[in-house]
Formats: structure tokens, sequence, C-alpha cells
């Protein structure tokens, strides 16, 4: 059972030099920056052991907080990780949706999603490897919420193919869904091989493979 925890206030210093003491609580914070700093601890806790792997015990250690602290924002790791992935892919549908809109031309925005993917896995992959290679990948609330996401980008993409192509829905749906995976297997490819491929030219290549595709469909006369 948990009791409630002591409040979050600032600890006396420590009367020998040294910064903190082992077990030592960190100064309150406001209560969405503290948010903030546990779900960045849990990520790096995460990202290393696997949702099986961690433990809160570990995660508030990481975050310089006591259990106590931790439960007050997080009542179990379960709800801390689906906090942690709902915020990532809600940036993520941002930054791709902010591709899809960043241009009228539907040749520019292939490339526009290409490479907003690519900067997405670049810039941060602890939170790609949360998001899509997760243990906890196969449990019902995780998945559910990874299918929206892939229903949302795919369908806005299908909608430009649509648009561009004069395909009836359901094609322009399966083509959609088929960019969204050559944009998610690619990338992570190209993440594994280190990065000596420059990601400029990475994302250009699978952009070109894609409009090519795309672009041979006729419209409607």
């Amino acid at each position: 059972m948990i009791h409630d925890a002591p409040a979050d206030r600032p600890q006396a210093a420590p009367s020998s030099a040294g910064g903190r003491v082992p077990g030592q609580r960190s100064a309150r914070l406001p209560r969405d920056e503290r948010r903030a700093q546990l779900l960045k601890a849990a990520q790096e806790v995460f990202v290393a052991n696997g949702y099986h792997g961690a433990a809160m015990d570990e995660i508030a250690e990481t975050a310089h907080v006591s259990k106590p602290v931790l439960y007050q924002h997080f009542p179990s790791k379960r709800e801390l990780y689906l906090a942690l992935l709902d915020n990532h892919l809600s940036a993520l549908t941002d930054l791709m949706m902010g591709a899809l809109n960043s241009t009228s031309d539907n040749k520019e925005r292939v490339q526009a999603v290409m490479r907003a993917y690519y900067r997405f896995i670049d810039s941060d992959d602890q939170a790609h490897r949360l998001v899509f290679e997760s243990d906890l990948i196969n449990d019902p609330d995780v998945s559910a919420r990874l299918e929206t996401f892939n229903k949302a980008f795919a369908d806005a993409i299908a909608h430009v193919i649509a648009e561009d192509t004069k395909l009836p829905h359901l094609e322009a749906q399966l083509l959609g869904r088929a960019l969204a995976g050559m944009a998610h297997v690619s990338a992570r490819y190209w993440l594994e091989t280190g990065g000596n491929l420059d990601i400029d030219v990475a994302s250009d290549l699978i952009y070109r493979l894609a409009w090519r595709g795309i672009s041979r469909f006729p419209k409607e006369t």
C-alpha cells in the first residue's frame, strides 16, 4: 500500500562539502517541471533496461527524488510509461502534420515528410526506441495508441495521394500506409548503420523512390 508522501520540499544543505548527499531529495519544483524531470529519468531507465526490467526505485534514483514523490505524480510504472508514450506520439504527430502542411506542392510534401521523420529519429533516438521498439509494444493500450498514430499519419498521406492521383479512398489509404512504413523502416535502418550516409541524402533517396512511384498513378480526366 502506498501511503501519502511527505511534501517534496528543499532539504537543508549538507554540513560537509561535496553537493548532494546520498538519498537526498531534490529541491521543490513546480508540478509541470517535476513531471518533465520524472519523465526524462524514466525514459533513460526504460530505454536502458526495457519496460519489464525497469524499476520504480531506479527511476526515482535517476531523477534524484524519493519514491513517494515519484508515486505522487505517477501511481504506477505502467502509467509512467503510457505518459511517456503519449508525449512522444503527440510530438511526432505534430512534426508529421507540420511537414504535410508546410506546402501545397505534393512532391515537396513527400520530401518534407521523409526529412521530418529522419530528423526525428536522428535528434531523439531514445524517443523512437521507446515508442516503436518497447517490450510492451503488444500491450493492448500501447498497441492501440500506436495504431491511432499510424492511422492518423497514413490517413493524412492518403488524403494527399487521393487528391493528386484521384485514386479511390481505400487504394489511397493502402499507399498511405506503405509510405508511412517506408519512412519508419528506412529511417531506422539508416540510424543502425551509424549515420555514415548524410541524413539529407538518405531521406531524399527514399523521397525520390516514393514520389516516383506515386507520380506514376494517372489522374482521371
